[in-house]
C-alpha cells in the first residue's frame, strides 16, 4: 500500500521533479516559492481534515519484512554541542528527561528508568515533508503512560518538547495536543530497528506520532511539559518549523 497521496506530497514530488534540491527536512521549503504554493490554503484544509477524519485511528503498521533497507535521518544528524557530546560519550547514562509543568508529579527519568517501563514496538511509516518515505521498527514507552505517571493536570492542553539540538542557534522544540499524545502509537522510543536508538535517528530518545509528518517526530527529547496554551512557547505556533519557517503545526496524514 503506497503512502497516502496528499497535497502536500504532491507538491513536493513536483518539486523535486521540477529540479529543486532538498536535502533534508531542514532544507525543504525554504525556498519561499514552494513554501507559499505548499501551505497556501492549509488551514482550510486542516480543519477539514481534524473535522472528517478520526484522529483517534490507528497508522497502518508494517510486517518485518517491508522494513526498509535504508532509513534516512530527517534534520539534525547530531547536536554537536558540547553537553550532549558528554552525554552520548558516556552511553546517556546521566541523561534524565524532565516531565514538567501541569503536571502534580514533576519527573526526571534515566534511560535505564524508561527502558524499564511497559514497551510498545511498532512497525510503521515515516513520511518526511521533505517527499520520501520509509518504514522502521520503533519501541519505547507510551507518552500516555509517563503523562500518567507524571499525573498531568486536568487544565493541560497541550505537550511540548524540549531537544538537544540547535537550529540557526535555537534549541529545537515541538508539541502536540493531549489527543496525540494519549495515543497508543505516540511513543518515546528508545530503540530503532531492534537496536538501541542512533545519534542520526535521535538518541537516547525521540518522540513517534505516527498519524503526523517527520519533523512533528521530535528529536533529542530531553524534557517534557504540559501546558494550557501554545502562546508562551516560541512564537506562539508549536513549533521551531511552525514559528520560523511557517509549517503547519497539524500535520496529520
Amino acid at each position: 500500500m503506497s503512502a497516502p497521496i496528499t497535497r502536500r506530497r504532491l507538491v513536493a514530488g513536483g518539486a523535486i521533479g521540477a529540479g529543486v534540491l532538498l536535502t533534508g527536512c531542514d532544507r525543504a521549503i525554504e525556498i519561499p516559492t514552494v513554501r507559499k504554493i505548499l501551505f497556501t490554503g492549509e488551514d482550510m484544509h486542516r480543519g477539514l481534515q481534524r473535522a472528517l477524519t478520526d484522529r483517534r485511528a490507528l497508522a497502518r503498521e508494517f510486517s518485518a519484512a517491508q522494513m526498509s533497507p535504508i532509513f534516512r535521518s530527517n534534520g539534525t544528524r547530531d547536536p554537536g554541542t558540547p553537553a550532549y557530546a558528554a552525554l552520548s560519550a558516556d552511553n546517556f547514562a546521566a541523561y534524565r528527561l524532565t516531565v514538567t509543568g501541569l503536571v502534580n508529579r514533576p519527573l526526571a527519568l534515566s534511560l535505564a528508568q524508561l527502558r524499564s517501563m511497559p514497551a510498545r514496538t511498532q512497525i510503521t511509516r515515516h513520511d518526511c515533508v521533505e517527499g520520501w518515505s520509509a518504514i522502521g521498527k520503533w519501541t519505547g514507552p507510551m507518552l500516555g503512560n509517563v503523562l500518567k505517571l507524571a499525573d498531568i493536570r486536568r487544565d493541560a492542553r497541550y505537550i511540548v518538547f524540549r531537544c538537544a539540538d540547535l537550529i540557526g542557534g535555537k534549541p529545537y522544540y515541538e508539541s502536540i495536543d493531549l489527543i496525540d499524545a494519549f495515543h497508543p502509537q505516540t511513543i518515546l522510543a528508545w530503540g530503532m530497528n531492534d537496536a538501541m536508538l542512533t545519534i542520526p535517528h535521535g538518541a537516547p530518545v525521540r518522540l513517534r506520532v505516527e498519524r503526523q509528518l517527520g519533523y512533528k517526530h521530535a528529536k533529542y527529547v530531553t524534557g517534557i511539559e504540559a501546558v494550557a496554551s501554545l502562546a508562551g512557547i516560541g512564537q506562539g505556533k508549536g513549533g521551531y518549523w511552525e514559528d520560523w519557517v511557517d509549517y503547519d503545526w497539524y500535520a496529520g496524514i
